[in-house]
């Protein structure tokens, strides 16, 4: 395989400002001089891992980035309108989207991974997945460049679903604006979640990727929740006591955690398990002492472990979360992800299980870019 394809390529270095170099013409440190023309060399990209062997996320254009103005003229201007005014602004970087934290955290675990495992391809790779025109594209390649991301697999579908492209892509988890191509992923089997935008602005870490999941509907089944939609609480800690030692079947993102959960224990091999750049979370509505213990038997059953196991008894999520920061908080019932909106969590969505029929303000968005 060639360097290109590999996705060992250089990237362009920046050109230096008048006052770096007068900054370097008169300093007499060496030092200052070797820092300034590295900064000038090319810088290579790290190889990108055989699909096989990664875990791969798929990231819409929309999550990826801000587009909601570019959006707009779309919604009311249409396809051809929208694609030129790509075309006429592709120079200018779109501006940072909900899921870019997160891509730039799980590119941190990769560094972290390359410096302990520097043969292994078990890496994360991202993949942008978007309907969008092939000739917005050049955008979408030149902000991801703009902001220095590891970005080379692009699926861009030009109006069609790119939902049919998720297996070829061995996607092990996709993020979208849409939530119809979101049912669509969780009904091929495939981790999914819609994506929403915190409403206030909360710094999260660089160096640690914290992923938080709800239980029922999410990790597990909607099994126990169907039992507390219709027939009540007290049938439910009933159930959950007698069926204590029965595992929970799996949910839509059991097989993520399972991921994630992979790559720790690399980082624990090595001795790292209190430094570890992934730390997990189960954030859910569960009492402990009446319906925790199903859970947390469950995962062990799964050979799975959570770093943090916070059981709320129904109390809000989002102070919980608002105290965790993670870069990713999912959940399948739309008033929790409003609630963790509201106090700065970027928050996904899992349309999945009988709480659906609850949730009254679930977005629909068009499926046509």
């Amino acid at each position: 395989m060639s360097d290109i394809a590999a996705g060992n390529t250089s990237v362009a270095p920046t050109s230096p400002s008048k006052q770096e170099v007068s900054n370097v013409v008169q300093s007499e440190d060496p030092k200052d001089a070797k820092a300034f023309y590295d900064k000038l060399a090319p810088k290579k990209k790290p190889r990108l891992p055989k699909p096989q062997n990664a875990i791969t996320i798929a990231v819409s254009s929309r999550t990826l980035f801000n587009m909601v103005e570019e959006r707009k003229i779309y919604e009311q201007l249409g396809v051809e309108k929208y694609v030129q005014y790509q075309q006429d602004h592709e120079t200018e970087p779109l501006k940072t989207g909900p899921a870019f934290p997160f891509v730039k955290a799980v590119e941190e675990v990769n560094n972290q991974l390359r410096e302990l495992y520097p043969d292994s391809e078990e890496l994360f790779d991202i993949v942008l997945m978007t309907n969008n025109h092939a000739q917005v594209g050049v955008r979408l390649i030149n902000s991801i460049n703009h902001y220095g991301l590891n970005i080379e697999r692009f699926c861009l579908t030009g109006g069609k679903s790119p939902i049919g492209y998720l297996k070829a892509y061995l996607t092990n988890l996709y993020l979208s604006a849409d939530s119809e191509k979101v049912q669509e992923a969780i009904a091929e089997g495939i981790a999914a979640a819609t994506m929403f935008i915190a409403k206030k602005d909360t710094v999260l870490s660089e160096k640690q990727l914290r992923v938080a999941f709800d239980g029922d509907a999410v990790l597990f089944s909607d099994e126990s929740e169907q039992i507390v939609k219709e027939h009540g609480l007290d049938t439910f800690f009933e159930h959950e006591k007698a069926f204590e030692n029965k595992p929970l079947a799996q949910g839509p993102l059991k097989c993520f955690l399972e991921a994630l959960g992979k790559l720790q224990r690399k980082f624990h091999a090595k001795d790292a398990r209190l430094n570890c750049p992934i730390r997990t979370y189960l954030v859910t509505a569960r009492s402990a002492a009446s319906s925790g213990a199903r859970a947390l038997k469950t995962l062990r059953s799964w050979g799975l472990e959570v770093d943090e196991a916070l059981f709320l008894a129904g109390a809000p999520k989002g102070p919980i979360l608002e105290k965790i920061r993670p870069h990713l908080f999912f959940d399948d019932q739309m008033f929790h992800i409003e609630g963790a909106q509201d106090l700065g969590t970027i928050a996904a969505h899992v349309p999945y299980g009988i709480g659906q029929k609850y949730n009254k303000s679930t977005p629909k968005e068009s499926n046509k870019k």
